[in-house]
């Protein structure tokens, strides 16, 4: 029996509304019309996207050329110079086009921050910084040095240099980006920031990973088996401190969830949804460090009940592999692990009542290798 074609229809897209981020209209006329082409733009691909073996380098090409790559950097030195709320309000509209287009270029941003830092060496910033900023450059992240627990990335001094021994599950961008920031586990309850090229050597191979959704982020799992690094590629080192967590960073992550229900909701037409839409936008940009887990939560539960919406709306088409409601719907189940966090998970599962109780509950739940899927990618640690 021939495999059903799924062909998209205009009720895929959703009849435009403004449901956007506030902060989106304090940009500049030009950035804001930029974003919002491409968020458009990118929805249109997005079906082909979500069965591509990687994101296209176009989709990559119009960020550069909309100057995203650089969003945070001063306008003197060619960035759009937008801040933190602005560029949250911009991962949301870009991940209502594209999730896995936007993933992949918010990755970037660790490299971006390290370049715009004035701790980092002169040499690197000197070197790379104009390329980093224009796209022509583009980073990935390690973030393996900062999850909790026992170090799973370890960077043990070796002469003037650095050996790594370790893991590192769920790294995006495997073939599409030129360099990775890689924060390791130093001697002394230290982590170190090192800049590694993006690519196998000897000492550092790679593991594809197959996802359910967002596939096309390149996604693999690092193995270092004593990497040498020399010593001119490293960044910097501070104290580790357990649980470590830029605020800024969890609230970039909650746009993607943002981004999503904001597509749904354009899907499903004008519902209850668009005012929790605002409500959970609101919880984020308000939340206090203490606050953030909560907010994050209700954004990705959100997410999951606005998916499983567009799949009720359709009807049995949602069946179909590669329908719009069952592809939104994997991109929420995905995002619902994302960047989290145990606080996160704990909320999360309590917004379910599903709170594990008795024996269950000091039981850890991890993801494969140990790892939560994806980086928390911040705009201001190095």
């Amino acid at each position: 029996m021939p495999e059903a074609v799924v062909t998209p229809s205009a009720r895929d897209h959703g009849a435009r509304r403004d449901l956007g981020s506030p902060a989106l209209s304090h940009l500049a006329q030009p950035v804001m019309a930029r974003v919002n082409q491409l968020s458009e733009d990118f929805w249109l691909d997005s079906a082909a996207v979500d069965t591509a073996a990687a994101v296209p380098a176009s989709h990559l090409d119009a960020l550069a050329r909309a100057g995203l790559y650089g969003i945070y950097a001063p306008v003197g030195e060619d960035g759009l110079g937008l801040d933190g709320a602005a560029t949250s309000a911009v991962v949301e509209e870009l991940a209502s086009g594209c999730v896995a287009t936007t993933f992949l270029w918010v990755q970037h941003l660790r490299l971006l921050s390290t370049m715009l830092d004035p701790e980092t060496p002169l040499s690197w910033r000197e070197r790379l910084k104009g390329d980093v900023v224009a796209g022509r450059c583009k980073g990935g992240v390690v973030l393996t040095g900062l999850m909790p627990g026992p170090p799973r990335l370890r960077a043990e001094p070796a002469g003037d240099g650095w050996r790594l021994e370790g893991e590192a599950p769920w790294v995006s961008g495997w073939g599409l980006v030129d360099k990775l920031v890689v924060v390791a586990r130093a001697p002394g309850s230290r982590i170190v920031s090192l800049l590694l090229e993006a690519k196998e050597v000897p000492g550092l191979s790679a593991t594809p990973a197959r996802l359910s959704a967002l596939n096309a982020t390149s996604t693999v799992s690092l193995h270092f088996d004593g990497l040498a690094v020399p010593g001119d590629r490293a960044l910097g080192e501070r104290p580790y401190k357990e649980g470590e967590d830029a605020l800024a960073g969890l609230r970039l992550n909650g746009s993607f969830a943002l981004g999503l229900t904001k597509r749904c909701c354009l899907i499903v037409g004008p519902s209850a949804l668009d005012e929790e839409l605002v409500a959970r936008r609101g919880q984020l940009d308000a939340a206090a460090p203490d606050e953030m887990p909560a907010a994050r939560a209700a954004a990705c539960e959100l997410a999951l009940r606005a998916a499983h919406a567009v799949v009720v709306s359709r009807g049995s088409v949602s069946a179909l592999a590669g329908d719009v409601g069952e592809r939104l719907a994997r991109e929420a189940n995905v995002l619902a692990v994302f960047g989290s966090r145990p606080a996160i998970k704990s909320e999360l599962l309590e917004r379910f009542h599903a709170t594990p109780s008795g024996p269950a509950a000091t039981k850890r739940v991890t993801a494969p290798e140990g790892g939560t899927y994806g980086n928390a990618c911040t705009t201001n640690e190095s």
